[in-house]
């Protein structure tokens, strides 16, 4: 299996990745090792916040008015969530990047949700 890609991000720049495994690795795997990362996408906030980070909104503060979905407690929650399943990193405090080497897969998942069968 192979999947790679080079993307345009919405706020600036380019981020090119590839990866590739063996799918007899992946039928061999326990699948139920995914689960964090993948119940991390499972919350309609948490991909709200993929996507603004992707565009440029990286701040806390930024995030609550943009989301007008929550308070700050809310928010820092969600990205909680999504820090300890590898979705975003924060180098700095209180500023949150999505690492490059998610960005692709992030987009590949996505698009398979909505790949019809």
């Amino acid at each position: 299996m192979l999947y790679t890609g080079v993307v345009d991000l919405p706020a600036g720049g380019t981020v090119q990745w590839q990866y590739e495994r063996a799918a007899s690795e992946v039928f061999k795997q326990d699948w139920a090792e995914q689960t964090v990362v993948l119940a991390a996408l499972g919350h309609p906030v948490r991909l709200q916040i993929l996507h603004a980070v992707l565009h440029g909104t990286v701040t806390v503060a930024a995030l609550v008015e943009a989301l007008e979905s929550g308070t700050s407690g809310q928010v820092y929650h969600h990205l909680k969530e999504l820090t300890a399943a590898g979705w975003l990193t924060s180098g700095k405090r209180g500023v949150y990047e999505v690492p490059a080497a998610r960005i692709v897969p992030l987009l590949a998942i996505l698009v398979a949700a909505g790949t019809p069968g």
